[in-house]
């Protein structure tokens, strides 16, 4: 009887794990941010890329055409992160089956399955998923392109490396563990660099520039994009401060989105690095020297950003794996189990709330039935704050089919290629003649119209009385209305 491929448990498993309660939690402000750009036309995504999100941009432009086909509700969107953390899976499976054993790869996807960090990403509406995915596959494209040189494998891991680059620029720091490698290889062999194969003698391939060649591509293309990003990076990452060196410790759970799972995850593979010898030379470098280069960047520019790293993860597990395959099978299952176990409560605070922390949920849809329920024709909405990362407009236009209309509202995102819209600078000339407005506060207000400064404020405190006040998590919505509708 043949086996079942090595690939398939692993994916199954993620599959059934990341599906289960995928609509569950409401899109936080991350997603909401690419669910605005995805609904926008390709030369208004271009404008936006230009002004804030080029980084991201390839990532919109792939979301645009997904919604288009496939809808944009919360499950849809979600989706290719499911897909892609499913075929990361498998694909880490492959990995350790070739560079260890059969039994590594298998633990290893198992273990990837059940980490809360592969839920959280896989059900996010993010570039995450999809970059941990392309991490892998490179991976395995240079490990067979470095056994058997040839140009169609350097051919397929030129592309992978590009749509990598494309994806996620901080993730072409895998380069740096796959440059040690291949250098490696190229000086003293692929026994030396822990890629040979098993029963098979591979011959030493002394052409380093057919990786350099390989990686041309992804320079090209990513050049403009890392140019213009990098002009972006105070407006993108104005909440980062320079990195500490309590962000390092912090970083396995950041990234397993547990700490007692990332701690087990990083003992067990420290066991699996020792067992290993000169085999763990690509799994430990593709760790550690994409932690380090982003550290070391993140002490002089603000960068550090632990989910930024999510796509070595997968790395840490095959050297977890490869500790695992030298126990008994039931053994390893069991720590597979108890890894799962340890996660359970991050994985169901994870399906009520993306945001974090998770005690602080933003209730968009709750806010938006509030509207939708009193809502009368004429009706206008005010937010406040507006440029805010919270993108109060965007999580309530998102939830009502027909909001009320953003009565302060000059110019709306697409327009300006921004992730805010602008408002008007005189709102009392923009609230005449409007008689009943919905005023959608972040923060738990009993006095909402307090709550808004500046000329805002102002205008809707001189001719608006708060009618009624509703609470919901993370927010607070008030219908206010002028004295003669009264």
């Amino acid at each position: 009887m043949r086996r079942l491929p090595v690939w398939l448990p692993p994916a199954l498993l993620t599959l059934a794990v990341t599906v289960t309660g995928l609509g569950s939690a409401q899109l936080w402000r991350d997603e909401l941010a690419t669910w605005s750009a995805a609904t926008r036309s390709p030369t208004d995504l271009a404008r936006l890329a230009g002004t804030i999100d080029a980084a991201t941009g390839p990532y919109y432009l792939l979301m645009h055409w997904w919604t288009t086909v496939v809808g944009d509700s919360t499950i849809a969107l979600r989706l290719p992160a499911v897909l892609a953390m499913t075929v990361a899976a498998g694909l880490l499976a492959v990995l350790g089956a070739r560079l260890v054993d059969r039994r590594a790869g298998l633990f290893a996807g198992l273990l990837f399955a059940v980490l809360p960090g592969t839920s959280r990403y896989g059900q996010e509406a993010r570039p995450y998923a999809l970059a941990t995915m392309l991490a892998v596959l490179a991976t395995v494209l240079l490990v067979t392109a470095l056994r058997r040189p040839g140009w169609a494998r350097w051919g397929g891991y030129a592309v992978a490396v590009a749509a990598l680059g494309l994806i996620h620029l901080i993730a072409l720091t895998l380069l740096a563990a796959h440059a040690l490698v291949v250098l490696i290889a190229w000086w003293r062999g692929p026994a030396a660099a822990g890629i040979a194969a098993p029963r098979l003698d591979a011959e030493r391939d002394r052409r380093v520039w057919r990786w350099l060649v390989a990686i041309l591509p992804a320079a090209l293309l990513v050049s403009p994009l890392l140019v213009k990003a990098r002009t972006q990076q105070s407006r993108q990452l104005n909440w980062v401060h320079l990195v500490r060196p309590d962000d390092l410790s912090a970083l396995p759970g950041g990234v397993a989105q547990s700490s007692v799972v990332g701690g087990l995850l990083v003992g067990v593979a420290a066991l699996g690095a020792a067992r290993l010898g000169r085999r763990a030379v690509l799994p430990v470098s593709a760790v550690l020297l994409p932690v380090l280069l982003l550290f070391a960047a993140g002490a002089v520019v603000p960068l550090w950003v632990p989910r930024y790293l999510v796509f070595v993860v997968p790395f840490a597990c095959l050297l977890a794996g490869a500790a695992l395959a030298a126990v008994s099978a039931p053994g390893a299952l069991v720590a597979v189990v108890l890894a799962g176990l340890l996660g359970l409560p991050d994985q169901a605070a994870l399906r009520r709330t993306h945001e974090w922390p998770r005690s602080a949920p933003v209730d968009y849809a709750g806010a938006a039935r509030v509207i939708a329920d009193g809502q009368r024709p004429g009706d206008a909405v005010v937010y406040s704050p507006r440029r805010s990362w919270l993108f109060l407009d965007l999580g309530i236009e998102y939830h009502l089919a027909d909001p009320p209309r953003d009565v302060l509202v000059t110019e709306d995102e697409a327009r300006r290629g921004d992730l805010w819209a602008a408002e008007c600078p005189q709102p009392a000339q923009c609230l005449a003649g409007t008689t009943r407005v919905w005023l959608v506060v972040s923060g738990r207000h009993a006095d909402p119209l307090a709550a808004v400064p500046d000329a805002k404020g102002d205008a809707l405190r001189a001719d608006f009385t708060v009618a009624q006040v509703w609470q919901r998590p993370g927010l607070t919505v008030a219908l206010l209305t002028t004295r003669s509708d009264r």
